[in-house]
């Protein structure tokens, strides 16, 4: 919603939540840069909220130019994120009342929150509370998530990197296996994020098409796991190819909607830690079929690799941080920027303004029209909407010893002014 313009003064906050993506720094170097053409000073929260409670705050005035530019290819976050939930405002009002302490006594009059689904809640929520305790505040949630899972945004800045990562470490894995299949491995298993949406699974088909060309299946959570289908395919594919690449998001889930690979532990947010997949799906191989297998799980690696970034995914998050400072001294709160797709091909896009209460605690997952008849891989719909997303290079600068040049910044902390509150 809109209301009047930005005060005179004041300063703005930033913060990043959840885990981090290859080009989360892109949108914080958006945010910042965006703020210091018009004369804003940055601060941002160590650790994500858990900064902004703990009084925490670093002054992103103490970096140089180069410094925040660099940030543009550097991965991780640089500010530090953290995985910890609000609760309602009944419940945990004092945790609510203590952000404001904190927005008011630095006179932060901006909060921009870079993250996902309960990101956005958080911001909608303090910008609710801000009216309510009469502090004038703006806040902004800023899209994030490489499970590409929030509503209303076409993607989600960070999705087209790990997508880009997951096509070709399917098609680079595929080559090595089918290069000694003769003689050693008959099955290869890659499993990738994704808990309860198969996005990133599915950007594994394109690494190739046909029914010959790897992966010959993906598992996706919005199919039930069929243990005698999915045998069936293994050994058709083995006996027909000579050897077969699966692709598995870690979230599928059996018959009895239980995951394969429950853990029976939950992250901060509530959600159920899984235990990994791929081991469970190769000893059902190994099992039924007698073949012999590997498996893999990048993990961390698939949303951290910079070097493989996509140039469109980078180009995106810087977009929506810059557009999230417009819109927050614009006057605008309780919005985020999202990107909106205007053709195929060529691909274009814009950033417009959508109201967070029509994105926080939303999900949104893989379209039914996007999975083949059996539920094994992607159909033309979903190539389409996926290959844009891959496209162009945005490798980082590489220095003498051959690494990537990535950025370490100061993060000098700002003076504590309130008492310690615990968390």
């Amino acid at each position: 919603m809109k209301s009047k313009a930005h005060p005179a003064t004041g300063r703005l906050l930033y913060a990043q939540s959840g885990g981090v993506t290859a080009v989360i720094n892109a949108t914080a170097a958006g945010v910042i840069q965006n703020a210091r053409a018009h004369g804003i000073r940055v601060y941002a929260a160590r650790n994500g909220i858990l900064g902004a409670l703990r009084e925490d705050l670093i002054d992103t005035g103490k970096e140089t130019t180069a410094a925040i530019e660099a940030l543009r290819h550097t991965p991780g976050g640089a500010f530090g994120s953290c995985r910890y939930k609000l609760k309602s405002l009944e419940t945990h009002r004092a945790e609510y009342e203590r952000l404001i302490d904190v927005l008011r006594v630095h006179d932060i009059r901006w909060f921009l929150y870079n993250g996902g689904n309960d990101s956005a809640d958080t911001a909608l929520k303090i910008s609710q509370l801000g009216k309510a305790m009469g502090y004038d505040i703006r806040c902004i949630g800023v899209p994030k998530t490489v499970d590409n899972d929030l509503v209303v945004t076409d993607c989600c800045p960070g999705f087209g990197s790990v997508a880009k990562y997951t096509a070709v470490s399917t098609l680079e894995a595929s080559l090595d296996v089918a290069s000694m299949a003769d003689t050693s491995t008959k099955v290869f298993i890659l499993e990738v994020m994704g808990r309860h949406a198969g996005w990133i699974a599915a950007a594994s088909g394109l690494a190739g098409e046909g029914a010959d060309a790897p992966p010959h299946i993906i598992l996706f959570p919005e199919r039930v796991f069929d243990e005698a289908a999915f045998l069936a395919k293994v050994k058709a594919t083995v006996e027909r190819v000579g050897w077969c690449t699966v692709v598995a998001s870690e979230g599928i889930r059996n018959t009895q909607g239980q995951f394969l690979a429950e853990a029976g532990t939950h992250d901060a947010f509530g959600h159920t830690q899984l235990g990994g997949v791929a081991p469970v799906l190769a000893a059902l191989v190994k099992e039924k079929l007698g073949y012999k297998y590997h498996w893999a799980l990048p993990d961390y690696l698939q949303r951290s690799a910079r070097h493989m970034a996509s140039k469109t995914d980078a180009d995106q998050a810087y977009a929506v941080g810059k557009a999230a400072v417009d819109y927050a001294l614009a006057g605008m709160n309780a919005v985020m920027p999202v990107i909106v797709r205007t053709s195929d091909s060529p691909y274009r896009w814009k950033i417009e303004s959508a109201a967070l209460d029509k994105i926080a605690n939303r999900e949104k997952k893989m379209p039914m029209g996007f999975l083949t008849r059996d539920g094994f891989g992607i159909t033309a719909a979903a190539r389409r909407y996926l290959a844009p997303l891959i496209q162009g290079e945005a490798s980082p600068p590489y220095g003498r010893d051959g690494l990537p040049k990535y950025v370490q910044l100061k993060n000098a902390a700002v003076s504590r002014k309130l008492p310690v509150f615990n968390t």
